[in-house]
């Protein structure tokens, strides 16, 4: 596989351009198309024999849309092909306030928490900064996006993979994604969803990027949250609890909990008196998911009703809290879902 020139910022593709003799201008028309969501080969602005070059060093397409679903709700979601025949997932999801892309960050995941799809398989792969971009500027220009009106107006790192994980790459694509010369894109419309890894959040806090940091907690001890999330056994609650604290003093940014609701594990009256007390004061809020069901897993969903009753108990104890509403459910809405079942789909020649 080449290398990804999505990966470049303006200042990077101004030192490609000079390297294979081409003036300024040509990197500004390089990346005016990139950000438009082409193909290198696609930039009509610029010279065949600079394209040519580029070619010989680049890939000319990072990400392609392989298949799309649509949702009831008008939800899509997009299975995305790599240059190397890897295929990742994403979502866009379509609000009053905007339109919000879920992106990966990894092929697989190897976090192996037990209610997710894109651990079943583990990790094969990071990607790379450029192949996170490409996937927002793909879906924005499908959607009629660009530069200075863009169809995408959010995004969320909570597709497949860990993204401090993939510390690094994440970084460099968040700088490229809310530079002035990028896509421009405001920190506070960024959310980054991490399981947990306490070295990498302090780390973030030092990076200037003050997103939504929302953690996955799940549970409100580290017994119990090291039965579905073996991250547990590193880091405990206390020391994420801290590492949230350091986040919201660097940054003055609030921190989101993700709490999946899963019967008979982690949803009844002790556990929302348990979050009550483990989070009440701190500058954070509760985000409530009805778990949803991947059928490698035996793990369960809790009915609506008993979403409500935890949720209330947790406004009632002074928390604030929502239950998120389901969207996409019937495109496989969940993270690495759709990708699991293409590849069991492709492996048995359908």
């Amino acid at each position: 596989m080449k290398a990804i020139i999505q990966d470049l910022d303006a200042q990077g593709l101004k030192a490609v351009a000079a390297r294979f003799g081409q003036p300024a201008f040509r990197a500004k028309q390089l990346h005016e198309g990139l950000l438009q969501g082409k193909n290198i080969s696609a930039v009509t602005t610029l010279p065949a024999a600079f394209k040519e070059a580029l070619l010989g060093e680049f890939e000319d397409c990072a990400v392609r849309v392989e298949r799309v679903f649509e949702g009831s709700d008008g939800t899509k979601k997009y299975l995305f092909a790599l240059a190397d025949g890897n295929i990742v997932e994403g979502v866009l999801m379509k609000y009053s306030y905007g339109n919000t892309q879920c992106v990966s960050t990894q092929v697989g995941c190897r976090m192996g928490c037990k209610f997710c799809a894109s651990t079943l398989g583990g990790l094969v792969r990071n990607l790379t900064a450029g192949e996170i971009l490409s996937q927002i500027l793909v879906v924005n220009a499908l959607e009629g996006g660009t530069k200075s009106a863009r169809a995408v107006t959010n995004v969320v790192l909570m597709g497949s993979g860990e993204p401090f994980d993939n510390y690094a790459n994440v970084v460099a694509f968040l700088k490229n994604l809310c530079s002035p010369e990028g896509l421009n894109i405001s920190p506070r419309n960024i959310s980054l969803s991490t399981c947990g890894l306490v070295d990498k959040m302090y780390a973030f806090a030092e990076e200037g990027i003050p997103l939504n940091l929302t953690v996955s907690l799940h549970a409100t001890t580290d017994a119990e949250r090291a039965r579905t999330m073996p991250v547990a056994n590193k880091w405990s609650i206390a020391e994420i609890l801290g590492a949230c604290d350091n986040y919201f003093k660097r940054t003055g940014r609030r921190f989101i909990f993700e709490y999946s609701l899963i019967e008979g594990e982690n949803c009844d009256g002790r556990h929302a008196g348990e979050l009550v007390e483990l989070l009440k004061g701190r500058p954070c809020h509760v985000n409530l998911i009805r778990l949803n069901e991947v059928k490698e897993r035996t793990l369960k969903a809790t009915d609506s009703k008993s979403a409500y009753r935890f949720l209330g108990l947790l406004q009632k104890g002074g928390l604030s809290a929502t239950l998120r509403r389901q969207i996409g459910s019937d495109i496989g809405g969940a993270c690495g879902q759709l990708r699991a079942g293409y590849l069991g789909n492709r492996s048995e020649g359908r």
